[in-house]
């Protein structure tokens, strides 16, 4: 009978939690759930979505059992899966995930980087099968990614490595959750496209960004330059090349550090679809250091959705704990 394992991925906002045979390379989920995050102690909360998950899962199948669980966190989680700090996580520090939610569930608990966990289920399963040395970039309110190289995952001396966020590109830029100025996500996330529209507003340009917004330059955000440059309008085209361009410039410092053979943007942004990758993909060409004189690295969307960085926990889980 196949061994299940459950993967939960906790966001900035939603908690997504799921069962999978990891053996089965084609398989779907055999159930999921996305619930709001949880507001009171992380772990109650995270316990909680594991147990209904793995309860149907576990009826669904005739008896398979959950043998093991994966939990993709958003920030610093060492090797012994202690989460150490993450500005999309206030008040959860070095609080040890692994061992605290296994104690609750009576399973045993593997923890990664939430976009370590993403990049590992598109290098398994989506946009980078078959990459030895893929690059996937998640970009949504923050920005993360998930390295491999050689085939393997790359978490680095301590565990946490795929924090390109953080990349200070302009110290004299915006201040960032994370207490420092003018990291790479203040100018390549979806905050930071919320953030070019409402200065496109201001300095006269963008009425049909302020109108998707409801007149108000206060509300604008990243949906709305969006939604105004699907309809085709020529401000709101620019601000999306103003990011696309941030983003490529971001992508080729990792190109030049990693020479990554794939690069897959991931997370909500990637819903904008060409809006994003064109821009993207035009200013990239250029920027990794030797231009047209190396290979191209194709830059491509991620394929697994929403679920990936729960499915890539619940492989990864599978990796480290049931092999």
């Amino acid at each position: 009978m196949a061994e299940l394992v459950c993967g939960l991925d906790l966001g900035g906002t939603k908690l997504l939690a799921l069962v999978v045979d990891p053996a089965d390379p084609d398989a779907e989920p055999v159930v999921a759930s996305k619930v709001p995050r949880p507001s009171g102690d992380v772990v109650s909360g995270l316990a909680a979505a594991a147990r209904e998950v793995i309860a149907v899962a576990e009826t669904e199948t005739g008896g398979a059992r959950v043998r093991a669980v994966g939990l993709g966190a958003p920030g610093l989680v060492d090797r012994d899966g202690v989460f150490r700090f993450g500005p999309n996580l206030p008040g959860v520090v070095d609080r040890p995930l692994a061992r605290d939610l296994g104690a609750e569930l009576g399973l045993p608990v593997a923890v990664d980087n939430d976009a370590t966990c993403a990049g590992w289920a598109e290098h398994e399963r989506g946009a980078a099968r078959g990459a030895n040395h893929s690059l996937t970039v998640t970009l949504g309110t923050g920005i993360g990614a998930g390295l491999t190289v050689k085939g393997e995952v790359l978490r680095g001396a301590h565990g946490y490595a795929g924090e390109p966020g953080h990349m200070v590109i302009d110290p004299s830029g915006p201040e960032c959750r994370c207490g420092r100025f003018g990291c790479w996500e203040q100018y390549a996330s979806g905050n930071a496209l919320g953030r070019f529209g409402r200065e496109a507003v201001v300095q006269g340009r963008a009425a049909a960004v302020m109108e998707a917004a409801g007149g108000s330059v206060d509300l604008v955000r990243g949906e709305h330059v969006v939604a105004a440059a699907a309809d085709g309008d020529a401000d709101a085209l620019a601000v999306m090349g103003q990011l696309g361009w941030w983003v490529a410039a971001g992508l080729a410092n990792l190109v030049n550090v990693l020479d990554s053979e794939i690069v897959v943007l991931g997370g909500g942004l990637v819903a904008a679809g060409d809006l994003l990758l064109d821009p993207v993909r035009r200013a990239f060409t250029d920027l990794p250091m030797g231009g047209n004189r190396r290979e191209a690295v194709p830059v491509v969307a991620a394929t697994m959705g929403e679920r990936a960085g729960a499915w890539g926990a619940a492989l990864l889980a599978a990796d480290r704990l049931l092999s």
